[in-house]
């Protein structure tokens, strides 16, 4: 799949740190995937943070990802952060 830059959006922004939320389809995987986000290469920067979940349409999953790299329109974000994997209940 690919970046939809409609399932992007700013949850809070503060200080040059922007706080993202990202819903897709694709797996976790392919949305850490170095030039998953180049499309919004002039919005994000190193350091934001994007929560997402993904995998929508299949088996979700959520969590947090850090823009690590924005060099010359090529962003790339580090292995996701899973957020609620385990439920003891």
């Amino acid at each position: 799949m690919a970046f939809k830059s409609k399932d992007l959006s700013v949850l809070a922004y503060a200080n040059g740190f922007t706080l993202w939320h990202y819903t897709s389809i694709d797996l976790a995987i392919d949305i850490d995937t170095a030039g998953y986000f180049n499309d919004a290469s002039d919005m994000v920067r190193v350091g934001d943070m994007v929560m997402a979940n993904a995998d929508t349409d299949g088996t979700p999953g959520s969590g947090i990802y850090l823009v690590n790299a924005n060099t010359l329109g090529v962003v790339d974000v580090a292995d996701m952060t899973s957020v609620g994997t385990v439920d003891t209940d």
